[in-house]
């Protein structure tokens, strides 16, 4: 049986690339203010694996609470002006203190914002994404990625970066991503820490919370929803304390530290990647139990006959999600037909959606290279 040492350096060689996540519970001080003493024990260790020759992007919060400490607010601003207004003052700020720390050891600090509504679209999702791997190819620069909170609204958010962070990590087909905390891990209901977890069953998701800090949003929840992510693309996650002056050494060297994530032993082709996880407000397509089991079970494609109802509005090319008849979410995928024409051919045999529209653009609904199943 394989060491966790040994199990690391084969998932995460050197020259891997490893995604970062910080959370503004990790970097902001009980005064609401940037902790300048964490983000450079942090900032050291990352330049340490630098120097170990592994790919680093950070995936850091903290310009709200950059910007709150400029304005000299108490708590989170409640409306989106407010947080917009806090996030585009200590955005600079947050840049700023990442690149006099970096500079000490001759490194450099690029910047990347993204919006959910960019990854969406294909062609900024690749740009996103090549940018990105260029930048990491420079090997004095380290990419510092935050949601652009200054231009998003609630319909275009992320919602929090541990989602963003996931999302990241299947842009640029990560080796890992691991998410600083401010605890040890996930407990259990002895308060115990979870040292590995195979599945996000429902028992993973009832011991997770919120959180309570006036800087954060999310909580647990938000990162066991990453997780799913993550790993459903093929990638480990870790969740360790950032609070551990080595905690990121220590998982690169394989020693106990943190809940891993394990992920599904196929990686999932990037293509796929998008369609799985880049869609936040879809249309939905529901089938019935034969086209369930032709989807989950068999590879198949998506067929007019198993569609028995649809919910939202699309058009051809779009991305859609597939439920099954209990509403519950098995897949999504590219769809060949808009809802009006779909509505017109639900249920009905390949051969007669010709006479029903007109025409028969595709056999198909949905075909299997453009979908991907989730259950």
């Amino acid at each position: 049986m394989r060491t966790d040492k040994e199990r690391i350096q084969e998932m995460v060689p050197p020259g891997a690339i490893i995604v970062i996540k910080l959370g503004s519970s990790l970097l902001t001080s009980d005064a609401n203010e940037l902790d300048m003493g964490r983000l450079e024990t942090i900032t050291r260790q990352v330049v340490e694996l630098k120097r170990k020759n592994y790919k680093v992007v950070l995936v850091s919060s903290g310009a709200i609470a950059c910007g709150m400490q400029r304005l000299g607010y108490t708590e989170r601003p409640r409306n989106i002006v407010e947080s917009s207004t806090a996030a585009a003052i200590g955005q600079a700020l947050l840049m700023h203190n990442y690149e006099q720390i970096f500079r000490r050891d001759n490194y450099g600090t690029a910047q990347i914002l993204l919006t959910y509504d960019g990854l969406q679209d294909r062609g900024r999702y690749l740009n996103a994404r090549n940018t990105m791997l260029s930048l990491l190819e420079k090997e004095t620069i380290i990419p510092i990625v935050n949601e652009n909170d200054a231009v998003v609204n609630d319909e275009i958010k992320f919602g929090d970066n541990d989602k963003l962070s996931s999302l990241v990590a299947t842009l640029i087909d990560a080796h890992l991503l691991i998410i600083l905390s401010d605890v040890d891990g996930v407990y259990d209901a002895q308060g115990k820490v979870i040292e590995t977890i195979s599945e996000i069953d429902s028992s993973i998701l009832e011991i997770a919370g919120g959180t309570a800090k006036k800087t954060t949003v999310g909580g647990m929840i938000t990162k066991i929803e990453a997780a799913k992510i993550t790993t459903n693309a093929g990638i480990p996650m870790v969740i360790a304390n950032g609070n551990d002056p080595s905690g990121l050494l220590r998982v690169l060297a394989g020693e106990r530290a943190g809940t891993w994530f394990v992920p599904r032993p196929d990686k999932m082709p990037g293509k796929k990647r998008w369609i799985a996880f880049s869609c936040k407000h879809c249309g939905k397509i529901i089938v019935d139990a034969g086209a369930r089991k032709a989807l989950c079970e068999k590879g198949g494609s998506l067929l007019a006959i198993g569609v028995t109802g649809l919910e939202g509005e699309f058009d051809f090319g779009d991305l859609v999600i597939i439920c099954d008849e209990s509403r519950r979410e098995i897949a999504r995928g590219l769809t060949n037909y808009s809802s009006a024409e779909l509505a017109q051919v639900k249920g009905v045999r390949t051969p007669d959606i010709e006479k029903i529209l007109g025409y028969k653009s595709y056999d198909e609904v949905i075909h299997r290279d453009n979908l991907v199943v989730l259950q």
